[in-house]
Order: C-alpha cells, then sequence, then structure tokens
C-alpha cells in the first residue's frame, strides 16, 4: 500500500513538472509573438475579415 502510494506522489510531482514546463513554455511564446507584432497581425487580418463578411471591405 505504501509503495502505491510513493508511486502515485511520483507520478504526480511528473505531471506538476511536466505542467509548469508547459506554462512557462506558452508564456515564453506569448511574451515572442507579442514582441514579433503578431498581436498587430491578427487583429489586422481579423478586422478585413469581419470588414468582408459586412460587405465593407
Amino acid at each position: 500500500m505504501q509503495q502505491d502510494n510513493n508511486l502515485k506522489e511520483e507520478k504526480n510531482i511528473i505531471i506538476n513538472i511536466i505542467r509548469i514546463i508547459l506554462f512557462i513554455t506558452a508564456v515564453t511564446l506569448i511574451i515572442v509573438g507579442l514582441e514579433n507584432g503578431g498581436f498587430r497581425d491578427v487583429m489586422n487580418k481579423a478586422i478585413r475579415i469581419c470588414f468582408e463578411c459586412i460587405g465593407i471591405g
């Protein structure tokens, strides 16, 4: 029984480490995208698509 609990704890620790790594990676990529002007590009495309949908663009 004790061994099962140890395995569950180790598995939880590994999962938490993976979650932290993924979170840090996601935040880093978001920051890099914002620095490269990705937000501006996406907004420009979205505005153009919306204008085309309502017949203005």
